[in-house]
Protein backbone atom coordinates (compact mmCIF):
# COMPACT_ATOMS: atom_id res chain seq x y z
CA UNK A 1 0.00 0.00 0.00
CA UNK A 2 1.39 3.40 -0.95
CA UNK A 3 1.73 6.36 1.36
CA UNK A 4 -1.10 8.88 1.36
CA UNK A 5 -0.36 11.91 -0.80
CA UNK A 6 0.56 15.07 1.08
CA UNK A 7 -1.58 18.11 0.49
CA UNK A 8 0.43 20.54 -1.62
CA UNK A 9 0.32 24.21 -0.78
CA UNK A 10 -0.45 26.41 -3.78
CA UNK A 11 -0.17 30.16 -3.15
CA UNK A 12 0.07 31.74 -6.58
CA UNK A 13 -2.83 31.65 -9.03
CA UNK A 14 -2.25 32.30 -12.73
CA UNK A 15 -3.75 35.46 -14.24
CA UNK A 16 -4.58 33.43 -17.35
CA UNK A 17 -5.03 29.69 -17.64
CA UNK A 18 -4.70 29.15 -21.39
CA UNK A 19 -1.82 30.04 -23.70
CA UNK A 20 -1.65 29.32 -27.43
CA UNK A 21 0.42 30.30 -30.45
CA UNK A 22 -0.89 33.34 -32.32
CA UNK A 23 -2.56 32.84 -35.67
CA UNK A 24 -3.71 29.24 -35.12
CA UNK A 25 -7.28 28.39 -34.19
CA UNK A 26 -7.87 26.84 -30.80
CA UNK A 27 -9.62 23.82 -32.32
CA UNK A 28 -6.57 23.06 -34.49
CA UNK A 29 -4.08 22.85 -31.61
CA UNK A 30 -2.93 20.00 -29.43
CA UNK A 31 -3.35 21.02 -25.80
CA UNK A 32 -0.81 20.27 -23.07
CA UNK A 33 -2.24 20.22 -19.55
CA UNK A 34 -0.12 21.84 -16.84
CA UNK A 35 -1.33 20.96 -13.34
CA UNK A 36 -1.61 23.67 -10.73
CA UNK A 37 1.19 22.13 -8.64
CA UNK A 38 3.48 22.15 -11.71
CA UNK A 39 2.57 25.81 -12.26
CA UNK A 40 3.40 26.59 -8.63
CA UNK A 41 6.78 24.83 -8.92
CA UNK A 42 7.65 26.96 -11.98
CA UNK A 43 6.45 30.11 -10.22
CA UNK A 44 8.49 29.51 -7.09
CA UNK A 45 11.71 28.34 -8.77
CA UNK A 46 11.88 30.37 -11.98
CA UNK A 47 9.79 33.46 -11.22
CA UNK A 48 10.38 33.98 -7.49
CA UNK A 49 13.97 32.66 -7.69
CA UNK A 50 13.80 30.33 -4.68
CA UNK A 51 16.15 27.38 -4.45
CA UNK A 52 14.58 23.91 -4.67
CA UNK A 53 14.81 23.21 -0.95
CA UNK A 54 13.06 26.47 0.01
CA UNK A 55 10.46 26.09 -2.73
CA UNK A 56 9.70 22.51 -1.66
CA UNK A 57 9.25 23.67 1.92
CA UNK A 58 6.92 26.44 0.71
CA UNK A 59 4.79 23.83 -1.10
CA UNK A 60 4.91 21.41 1.87
CA UNK A 61 6.51 18.61 -0.20
CA UNK A 62 9.88 16.88 -0.31
CA UNK A 63 12.71 18.23 -2.45
CA UNK A 64 12.74 15.16 -4.76
CA UNK A 65 8.99 15.55 -5.35
CA UNK A 66 9.50 19.24 -6.10
CA UNK A 67 12.25 18.35 -8.58
CA UNK A 68 9.94 15.89 -10.38
CA UNK A 69 7.18 18.52 -10.60
CA UNK A 70 9.60 21.14 -11.91
CA UNK A 71 11.07 18.76 -14.49
CA UNK A 72 7.62 17.74 -15.72
CA UNK A 73 6.44 21.36 -15.97
CA UNK A 74 9.54 22.49 -17.85
CA UNK A 75 9.23 19.64 -20.35
CA UNK A 76 5.58 20.50 -21.04
CA UNK A 77 6.32 24.21 -21.46
CA UNK A 78 9.28 23.52 -23.75
CA UNK A 79 7.17 21.11 -25.83
CA UNK A 80 4.47 23.75 -26.16
CA UNK A 81 6.89 26.47 -27.26
CA UNK A 82 9.00 24.34 -29.61
CA UNK A 83 6.16 22.41 -31.24
CA UNK A 84 3.50 25.15 -31.24
CA UNK A 85 1.06 23.53 -28.82
CA UNK A 86 -1.40 25.21 -26.50
CA UNK A 87 -0.81 25.08 -22.74
CA UNK A 88 -3.74 24.93 -20.33
CA UNK A 89 -3.30 25.32 -16.56
CA UNK A 90 -5.87 23.28 -14.63
CA UNK A 91 -6.52 22.80 -10.93
CA UNK A 92 -7.04 19.45 -9.34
Amino acid sequence: MSRPRRRRRICGKPHANYFKPAGIGKCELEVLVLAMDEFEAIRLKDFEGLNQKAAAKEMNISQPTFHRLLDSARKKIADGIVNGKAIEIVSG
